[in-house]
């Protein structure tokens, strides 16, 4: 249904999200997506951000205005780092402060908006505070799977100190996977958004991808959750080199690895990654990053002696690469990949089946949804969390060498095809909620105000 030819004025819609561009990517994905259903937007977010938002879209949807959030700077976190992105470990609380202190200058932004709606993120549960003292309904929306919301809604949050077991075994943590949760999942800090989300919650998944997650965090939270994805950025490019290597290899013979544009393998793992990609012997593209500030070559970083022993089947890529290109290249057979929500919704974009090399955070609950899917195998680290080259190369060769790719290929292609068939359908029910609750609200606002 297209909104834009209706009869009624915009609604205007607030969109604030957290300053990580895993949050980012997919609030912006959902502006545009309103912006073309009779909304108007306002995307709030700080001048670092929003600059980056320039750039990758250099026209704007006219419905669709930029809002610039200013947070307080000093000289251990300026301007340029009021973003997670390139963010130096220990500044992550600094940031998190200063988001914090956003609070004061809310009622300003609410008063230049004058939003109908505002759309939160979990790390600041005090917007639908702000809102409600003027009636304004404000939303929350997860943008990471349901699987890792529901289990920890569950375990460190509802049932916390209680042996009230997850009902879905396939989510589990393992013990050096709960040491390193943050502060905000931890305390439960991340799910007061939930709480005082206004009547719904929007999730950026389907019933398709992770159904019975979604029904179980609606029994949690008593609240509505309203899928509306999945939603995705895809960033199109060309590498010429990149395509011209990727040309001469086999049908399906090749593994893509990459692990997002914010999470980088410690030294020790990158080592024994690196060691299990060489006893594949299969052949792959691995897209290599390292933290802001830290002056390494892929040459420095790699064991000796790894580049002239893999050089004929093994494409090493600092910092970018075509990623979508690259998974919709017939040669291209599974993503090892850490599982970021973002990177799990592309692999069933693209009908590319994952390797789950998970990290921290909701990423294990993700990559263990996606093997009960039956979308993806999962590299097991050992009972410290250490990475394993024996145990690398065994799951690669599961897939590309002994012939499970075409497997859990057809698979992942049954849930792609069954989500297409919905087309529009999930965001145009989702518009139709979101409308009725401004209008809902608007009326409240005029009976009170006559």
């Amino acid at each position: 249904m297209e909104y834009r030819n209706q009869t009624r004025s915009p609604l205007k819609v607030l969109i604030f999200p957290w300053l990580a561009y895993g949050h980012v990517t997919p609030y912006f994905e959902l502006a545009k997506k309103l912006s073309q259903k009779n909304f108007k937007i306002y995307f709030h977010s700080t001048p670092a951000i929003l600059d980056n938002i320039k750039r990758n879209n250099p026209v704007l949807d006219d419905n669709i205005e930029l809002v610039e959030l200013r947070l307080p700077s000093g000289d251990d976190l300026p301007p340029h780092n009021h973003t997670t992105k390139g963010l130096p470990k220990y500044l992550l609380g600094s940031l998190f402060q200063a988001f914090q202190a956003a609070r004061s200058t809310f009622p300003d932004i609410l008063d230049y908006c004058s939003p109908d709606l505002v759309i939160f993120d979990g790390f600041q549960p005090w917007v639908p505070d702000v809102a409600s003292s003027r009636n304004i309904p404000a939303v929350n929306y997860l943008i990471i799977g349901s699987s890792a919301f529901s289990y920890f809604y569950h375990t460190t949050y509802t049932y916390k100190g209680t042996s009230e077991p997850f009902p879905f075994p396939a989510i589990y943590s393992r013990d050096h996977e709960r040491k390193s949760l943050s502060v905000p999942w931890e305390s439960g800090f991340i799910f007061k958004g939930i709480e005082k989300s206004s009547e719904i919650v929007l999730v950026n998944s389907c019933e398709e991808i992770d159904g019975k997650y979604i029904g179980y965090l609606s029994e949690l939270s008593k609240k509505k959750m309203v899928p509306i994805g999945p939603l995705i950025h895809i960033v199109e490019g060309d590498d010429a080199k990149i395509m011209e290597w990727l040309d001469k290899k086999e049908e399906l013979s090749t593994l893509y690895v990459s692990f997002g544009s914010e999470y980088y393998l410690s030294p020790d793992d990158m080592e024994e990654l690196a060691y299990g990609l060489e006893l594949s012997g299969v052949n792959f593209i691995w897209v290599i990053r390292f933290p802001e500030g830290e002056q390494r070559s892929i040459n420095e970083a790699l064991p000796r002696g790894f580049l002239g022993r893999v050089k004929e089947r093994g494409l090493m890529v600092e910092n970018w690469a075509p990623q979508a290109k690259i998974l919709r290249h017939n040669n291209v057979g599974v993503f090892l990949s850490h599982c970021g929500w973002n990177s799990v919704l592309e692999s069933v974009h693209f009908e590319v089946p994952i390797i789950a090399l998970p990290m921290h955070l909701d990423q294990p609950a993700h990559a263990r949804m996606a093997v009960e899917l039956g979308t993806a195998l999962e590299i097991q680290r050992d009972e410290n969390g250490k990475l394993n080259r024996e145990e690398v190369a065994k799951v690669i060769k599961n897939v590309l060498v002994e012939g499970n790719v075409k497997e859990l290929r057809e698979k992942v292609k049954q849930v792609n095809k069954k989500i297409k068939m919905k087309g529009e359908k999930q965001i145009d029910d989702a518009v139709e909620v979101l409308t009725n609750l401004c209008i809902q609200y608007k009326q409240q606002r005029n009976d009170h105000f006559g």
